[in-house]
């Protein structure tokens, strides 16, 4: 009996042997049926790193200064002031009204050694200087208000704070200089400052410029993907957005126009005293000034209390607000936020509030008053009219300190 149970055994093992390696068991076995090995499965390809400059969303290239810190230059807006120099080499351009209801310009640079000659320099404000803290620049500028120094101050921002002076050599004077209009200019209007010599500067003083960056400027759209053009979300009408205009202030506005040949929008700014747009010029090239995105902030803007004698502008950061993002032609609705002085600006999809992501390039930003947003448009240029006003004079108050 125990030698029958034995046999039987035997005789079930072997068939479960055999069920096991044969039938559907090829692939478990690495064997087919004839016995010929199959073919290694191809191993996915490694992706590349995602590697990408912090102002432009662009893949870092060989020249990329790794490790540097962006440098942040403040240049003076009104008419005297035009054309500007350096602003078309500029990644990031930042455009807020101050004081009189005038705007001024802060244009962010990836690596300094390569900035041109740019100015005139003038006065640092802190609406301006919230925005960049938490990335930690280079911040140049001549004179600031007397706010903007508190924020110095208080976040022991001496060292990259680069308060320029000719005796330091920073800062140069071209006092021939004449504006749009050919007359020459104040000597308050007349300060530049190079690459060259921010580079003498920094190694004369023994600056720090070392930065490690952990993340873009924006959530950009991977350089390795096509760009994305907005579908006109949350906007009212016709998302065709080929001329935008922005108004600051009675007296200040810039207006873009998208030029389909280039895929860039090109920037104009009024003039009051001829009661039209001219377009915005860098006389380094007499180029005009051209952007792959532009950003439209709002949020409130007033006069600091305590402040009035100098209509010291202060921007209201902390509650966020709504925006619009214009590329290819094209604008979609956006929400903001900022949050405290170190914390980075973000923008977001206006219904979702998920990370919005901005496509790589050359951006202009602005932040203006929600009083100015009914007077915010966007048109084909097919419909748009240039329309004129009657000359006026400006009039404005510029604090220096």
């Amino acid at each position: 009996m125990k030698r029958l149970l034995s046999i039987t055994l035997a005789l079930v093992l072997a068939a479960s042997m055999f069920t096991a390696c044969g039938g559907n068991g090829d692939a478990a076995s690495g064997s087919t049926q004839g016995g010929a090995s199959a073919p290694a499965a191809t191993p996915e390809p490694t992706p590349e790193p995602y590697e990408a400059q912090v102002l432009t969303g662009y893949e870092k290239n060989a020249d990329y200064p790794e490790g540097q810190r962006i440098t942040a230059v403040m240049v003076n807006n009104i008419l005297a002031c035009r054309p500007q120099r350096g602003l078309s080499a500029a990644d990031i351009l930042f455009e807020i009204k101050v004081e009189g209801g005038i705007t001024r310009f802060m244009a962010l640079f990836t690596d300094y050694n390569n900035i041109p000659q740019i100015g005139p320099i003038r006065s640092a404000r802190d609406q301006f200087f919230r925005l960049v803290l938490p990335w930690q620049p280079l911040y140049v500028h001549v004179g600031q208000s007397v706010v903007q120094r508190e924020y110095i101050t208080n976040y022991n921002y001496e060292e990259w704070d680069l308060e320029g002076n000719t005796a330091a050599g920073l800062i140069f004077r071209d006092r021939d200089r004449r504006n749009w209009a050919g007359n020459t200019v104040a000597t308050e209007h007349t300060a530049y400052t190079s690459g060259e010599n921010i580079a003498q500067y920094i190694s004369n003083q023994d600056i720090d410029d070392r930065r490690s960056y952990n993340s873009t400027f924006f959530d950009f759209v991977d350089y390795r993907d096509p760009a994305v053009i907005p579908e006109g979300r949350n906007v009212e009408g016709d998302p065709t957005a080929e001329r935008v205009t922005i108004r600051h202030s009675q007296s200040y506005r810039t207006q873009f126009d998208y030029d389909a040949s280039l895929g860039q929008y090109k920037m104009a700014q009024y003039y009051s005293s001829l009661g039209r747009y001219e377009d915005t010029i860098d006389e380094n090239n007499d180029q005009q000034l051209m952007f792959d995105n532009v950003i439209v902030l709002f949020t409130d803007i007033h006069t600091y209390p305590g402040h009035e004698a100098k209509d010291l502008q202060y921007a209201e950061y902390s509650w966020g607000g709504v925006g619009y993002y214009c590329y290819g032609g094209k604008i979609e609705k956006i929400r903001w936020q900022k949050g405290t002085d170190l914390e980075a600006l973000r923008l977001t999809t206006f219904d979702t509030e998920e990370p919005f992501e901005v496509n790589c390039g050359k951006s202009y930003v602005t932040v203006v008053d929600v009083d100015e947003a009914v007077n915010f448009t966007w048109e084909p240029l097919a419909g748009a009219q240039d329309t004129q006003e009657a000359p006026t004079s400006e009039t404005f108050v510029e604090s220096e300190d």
